[in-house]
Order: C-alpha cells, then sequence, then structure tokens
C-alpha cells in the first residue's frame, strides 16, 4: 500500500524548514521537576527566568497539601461540563471568595484564561457588531473576536486619540465594546485603563480587560489592574487567569452579576467543556487565602523587578518600556535572540527567546520574568550570566 502522507504534508515540511532558516523554529524544552526559582530543565539544573509563576506559588506546599486533601475529599475530575453536572462546591466556593477578593458583584470560572476570552467575547458580542481591540492584545482576545463574528477595529496600542478617533469614524453597528489588555505580556506596559473607562462612559460602549498579568501581580495584595486604579464598578468585564500569579490553572470572568450569568448561559467554553478539576480548583482556594493573609510575596516580586530592570539597564540592555515585572531584553534579530537565550543555559539561567509571530519581526526578545521564589543571590548570578553573553555577542 502506498502512503501518500509525506506527499500531502511536504508543505508543512518546506515551512518547517524555512522556520529554522529565519531563525523563527520553537525548539520546546522539557522541564524534569516542580515549577520553581530553580528548576531542572533537559537534564540541566538552572535559574528559571522563563516561567509566569510570579509568586513563586506554582509549587507552594500550602497548594500542593489544599490539592491533596480536596482529593480525598471529592475526588479528582468533575467528570461533566458545569452546566449539566460538574458544578461543586468548590467550585461555587472559589467563585465567591473570587468575587469578594476582586471586588467584583460575580463571578464565573473556566478552565483557563484562554477559554474564559473564547467563553465570554461571543457571548457578548456577534456579527452586526463591533469591537474596538488594542493592536498589541493576546492571541486569545483576537481569538475570541473572531469567533464572535464582529467588525473588529484595530487601534493604536494604548493611543487613546486613535481608539477616540476610530470610535467616531465607525458608524455602522449594533452592540460596541472596548477591548484590552491590563498588562500586555511581551512589553509589560500598563493598559490605561482610566482614560478607557472615560471613553467608555462618553459613548455608552461595554469596555472588557483582559488582566491575566495583572492578577496577582498589581493592585492590593495583588487584586488586578481594576482594583490597581481605583476603578470598582467602572470595568463591565474583567478577565483574568489563576495560571500564573496563582501558580495554577483556571480562568476568571468578573462582572455585575447579569454579564456573569449570560456567560453562564451562552459562553460556550463553559456549556461544552468540563470544569475545572477538584485539585486545581482547590489550590486556588489556598493561593486567594495567602493573598488575602500577606502583601509580603507581591511586595518582594516587585523589588526584585526593580532590582533587575535598574541593573540590565546600566549594563546597557534595552528594556523597552516596561512599567511591570516582565523584562523585555530587547534584541531584534530572532536568530540572535535564540543564540542568545541557548548561551544563557550554558551559563545556568532559562530565559526563553521570543520572535515572530508572538511578536513583531524584528522585535525578538529575551522575556525576563523573575518571581518572588527568587532570592537575591539568584539575581545576582543572571545578571552574571547576562552581563557574560551580552558581553560575548556583543549586545552591550
Amino acid at each position: 500500500m502506498t502512503n501518500t502522507t509525506g506527499s500531502k504534508t511536504q508543505y508543512l515540511a518546506d515551512q518547517i524548514a524555512e522556520l529554522k532558516a529565519q531563525g523563527l523554529y520553537n525548539h520546546i524544552r522539557t522541564i524534569e521537576s516542580p515549577m520553581d526559582g530553580h528548576i531542572t530543565v533537559d537534564g540541566q539544573r538552572v535559574l528559571n527566568f522563563c516561567a509566569n509563576n510570579y509568586l513563586g506559588l506554582a509549587n507552594h506546599p500550602r497548594l500542593r497539601e489544599a490539592a491533596k486533601r480536596a482529593i480525598d475529599t471529592y475526588g479528582i475530575g468533575p467528570g461533566a461540563v458545569r452546566s449539566i453536572a460538574g458544578t461543586m462546591t468548590l467550585h461555587n466556593q472559589l467563585e465567591e471568595r473570587l468575587a469578594a477578593f476582586k471586588g467584583a458583584e460575580a463571578v464565573v470560572t473556566l478552565q483557563s484564561g484562554f477559554s474564559a476570552n473564547l467563553a465570554t467575547i461571543p457571548a457578548l458580542v456577534g456579527r452586526g457588531d463591533v469591537i474596538f481591540s488594542d493592536q498589541l492584545n493576546h492571541a486569545s482576545i483576537i481569538d475570541g473576536c473572531r469567533l464572535s463574528r464582529a467588525q473588529i477595529v484595530a487601534y493604536e496600542h494604548n493611543n487613546i486619540d486613535d481608539l477616540r478617533a476610530k470610535i467616531t469614524a465607525t458608524t455602522e453597528y449594533g452592540r460596541r465594546l472596548i477591548i484590552s489588555d491590563g498588562v500586555f505580556s511581551m512589553d509589560g506596559d500598563i493598559a490605561p485603563l482610566p482614560e478607557l473607562v472615560e471613553v467608555a462612559r462618553e459613548h455608552n460602549i461595554l469596555l472588557m480587560v483582559d488582566d491575566a498579568h495583572g492578577e496577582g501581580v498589581l493592585g492590593r495584595g495583588g487584586r488586578g489592574i481594576v482594583d490597581h486604579f481605583g476603578l470598582h464598578g467602572q470595568v463591565d468585564i474583567e478577565v483574568g487567569t489563576m495560571s500564573k500569579a496563582f501558580g495554577v490553572m483556571g480562568g476568571i470572568v468578573a462582572g455585575s452579576q447579569v454579564v456573569i450569568d449570560w456567560v453562564r448561559q451562552r459562553g460556550r467554553p463553559f456549556l461544552f467543556s468540563s470544569a475545572m478539576t477538584v485539585p486545581d480548583v482547590a489550590a486556588c482556594l489556598e493561593a486567594v487565602d495567602m493573598l488575602e493573609e500577606s502583601e509580603e510575596r507581591v511586595q518582594r516580586l516587585w523589588d526584585n523587578a526593580q532590582h533587575l530592570k535598574s541593573a540590565l539597564a546600566d549594563l546597557g540592555f534595552d528594556t523597552g518600556h516596561t512599567q511591570t515585572p516582565i523584562i523585555p531584553v530587547m534584541l531584534g534579530d530572532a536568530q540572535l535572540a535564540q543564540k542568545f537565550s541557548r548561551r544563557l543555559f550554558e551559563n545556568g539561567v532559562f530565559a526563553m527567546a521570543i520572535g515572530y509571530p508572538t511578536v513583531p519581526p524584528g522585535k525578538a526578545r529575551i522575556r525576563v520574568m523573575n518571581t518572588a521564589a527568587h532570592s537575591q543571590a539568584d539575581l545576582e548570578q543572571a545578571l552574571a550570566a547576562f552581563e557574560t553573553v551580552g558581553r560575548e555577542l556583543a549586545v552591550i
């Protein structure tokens, strides 16, 4: 029997070869230890400056124990979608706690932050409606917008004047929605949320912010961007995630009771995909407890970030316009970024190169993700590695 699969997929092999030639092929490394400040990657013990584990909770004993206790009580999987037979006591408890934590009327949780955007956007708008979306919004927002079939009008990144102009120029619409990331994950800058609230109010447009990288980072004790700016009750929908600072997995949609009720009725990932697992929910509940008890981890994260940003700049690195613990080391060329990442790894630091399509062509970088799990000695070790590689590759 003749195997024709190879000929049918030759175009994929050709495109993969082209990615490799351009330095854009993503070589995925394998982690062989718990997620923490130090991890074992491909058999090598390294400093981890690559993950979104902002507060160092992914391997925290309290979260592990909470997950184990919940398994003994409730089992592991819910076995169904939330709307049929998958809503457990723990799900309701987590949503109530998160609503109180974030100062929102109500919260619904989903399997991930990506799923939260895919559930929320198409539930709010559809064909004949208009979405005004920041040009640098996350892929999950872009995909949610596409699924909605609404007209998508992109405005210049964080440019309120351009947003106003795009709103004025768009005269045919049913419903309208403004969407922005809260913290932009590749550059580390923060959305001008007060101005977005003002524009949304002026034009009577729904406002949605995706705070994936603000949860556990911005605001009092990590309550997020709405709390950071003191805008409770003025942002219609706040989407977030529990897979970064919370150290676990899951998505958050916070807002008014009517918005959350509607997402429960029409959010397709909520209706047609199984609920968050028991250990995930229990660990998230424990993370909320820890954030409410103390702001020490959040403060340590910011202290580490300030030290790293200042020291990298002193060494001569370009760290862009970051306002958060996300620190992009801008290198421009994708092949240079990949080589820089490999040399860092050889020097004991795991920090991956980021290139197209995650960032625009010519904007390749090393994205440095420090956490509250890193000590002062860890930071100095990382800085020494960056200096060594930077001088070796004539970047500084």
